[in-house]
């Protein structure tokens, strides 16, 4: 004879949680590494001006370095963008609007961020 207690719990959801925990702090972990690498060159490399700061970025590895911390900014901002969209707005069309948004703005500051880099 088998006895259950209490009702049935069905679980639901997204399952977002550990996967968007994980990436925020992956991608925090990568923009510290990028400050930490560019701190160390613009203190240790001589005086600053813009010819500095131009030789900083014309290595191909710094300009990869740095492209990767603009993707990961950008996801970073949105997971957690789109949780305090998800959480604190609750008419879903205004939500989605804003989610949209969301995306269109980052996605366009990265847009820009590269084209900036790609410049130098």
């Amino acid at each position: 004879m088998q006895q259950n207690y209490g009702s049935k719990r069905i679980v639901v959801g997204a399952h977002y949680g550990m996967r968007d925990w994980l990436s925020q702090r992956v991608t925090a972990g990568l923009m510290a590494l990028f400050t930490i690498v560019l701190l160390v060159q613009v203190l240790f490399g001589g005086p600053l001006g813009y010819d500095r700061w131009a030789a900083i970025f014309s290595a191909q590895w710094m300009k990869v370095l740095t492209f990767v911390v603009i993707v990961a900014l950008g996801w970073h901002a949105w997971v957690g963008v789109r949780d305090i969209w998800m959480d604190y707005v609750k008419p879903v069309g205004v939500r989605l609007l804003l989610q949209v948004f969301t995306i269109v703005w980052l996605v366009g500051c990265s847009g820009w961020a590269v084209q900036v880099l790609w410049r130098l």
